[in-house]
């Protein structure tokens, strides 16, 4: 069983646009990309999701922050939450944003991926990439001059790992010495997950069908990133066990974009991970159920677990947007433009 760390709130008495921990991250980020969790350090992470908090209590005050910022999103894959909250976010702050759908057409099929982004730069402020290969992504950031947000990658998902841990501060108060559980599939989301709550000191415990567990290098980085911020990773094979005293239990679909032709092959292996009733009794009482979404209801979760009033779920959908807001906002130099335009 995990030890419970000292928790804080996170709310802070500085105003945001003076908190120096915002400003230090705002500094570093502006222009960066964003591939990995572990491109950020865990004061950057913490900025983002503080950032997060107060574009989501006070959006007015942001309405003109990314002023004739153009942003580009080429996506690969299928969207409803990652697109629509980049689209409504950058809106909102005075810029625009123009959608490539290359469903049809991966990128670097017509033309190379680095004659892309030598285009690219010279029209837009930022590239949001949706891809299969996480290659993609890096090559792209490799190439151009504008940052790069990974909006989904067979390897990572690091936006949405950002808006979980925000849903978590809200609502505990804290990430640091929270139990968090995965169950289910070693994907992308899981790798993100991992990262973020070793970033935020927040005990991670993976539970994975043998032969899915995540990616060995994230494992490494993640368990290092756990033993500077004082909390820990664990790998597990039994779901149950790993839902063991958990403050919050998370799962996402076995089948992933692109893996529909193992679809009957997984279905068997997956079922003893489903979060039902009987798992998450296994839980304490106070725990949350948590999901990306699109959820396959009765294969990795049942409908009495994810419309129970446990689930926070469309909470975690809600802060997709205020969390790539916040995102946008750092790497775009937003912060900056704010304090000229209120001056």
């Amino acid at each position: 069983m995990f030890s419970r760390a000292t928790l804080e709130p996170t709310d802070s008495a500085i105003p945001v646009e003076k908190d120096p921990d915002v400003l230090a991250a705002a500094a570093r980020m502006a222009g960066e990309d964003l591939c990995s969790i572990a491109d950020l350090s865990s004061a950057e992470v913490r900025a983002i999701l503080k950032l997060g908090h107060d574009v989501k209590r006070s959006p007015a005050a942001y309405r003109h922050a990314l002023d004739a910022r153009q942003m580009v999103l080429m996506f690969e894959k299928a969207s409803l939450r990652t697109r629509l909250a980049f689209e409504t976010g950058i809106n909102t702050m005075g810029g625009n944003a123009i959608f490539v759908d290359q469903t049809s057409s991966p990128l670097g099929e017509r033309e190379t991926i680095a004659d892309v982004a030598r285009n690219l730069e010279r029209w837009v402020d930022v590239i949001v990439l949706r891809t299969y290969a996480h290659d993609t992504i890096t090559e792209m950031a490799a190439n151009s001059r504008v940052p790069v947000i990974n909006a989904l990658s067979d390897f990572e998902h690091p936006c949405q790992a950002l808006a979980d841990f925000m849903t978590l501060q809200e609502h505990f108060g804290h990430t640091a010495g929270l139990n968090f559980t995965y169950v289910g599939d070693g994907n992308n989301v899981c790798h993100s997950l991992m990262l973020t709550g070793a970033q935020l000191g927040a005990n991670v415990t993976v539970a994975t069908p043998r032969g899915y567990s995540p990616d060995i290098e994230i494992v490494t980085i993640a368990r290092e990133m756990a033993q500077a911020n004082g909390c820990e990773i664990r790998l597990l094979q039994d779901p149950h066990a790993a839902a063991e005293g958990a403050d919050a239990v998370y799962t996402d679909v076995c089948v992933s974009m692109g893996m529909e032709h193992e679809s009957t092959k997984r279905a068997p292996i997956f079922r003893p991970f489903q979060v039902n009733e009987a798992l998450m009794s296994k839980a304490r009482p106070t725990a949350v159920f948590m999901h990306c979404l699109p959820a396959r209801r009765g294969e990795e979760v049942t409908d009495a677990v994810i419309d129970s009033p446990h689930s926070i779920v469309f909470d975690q959908a809600e802060n997709r947007l205020h969390a790539q807001k916040a995102l946008l906002l750092l790497l775009l130099g937003g912060l900056e433009n704010l304090k000229a335009f209120s001056c």
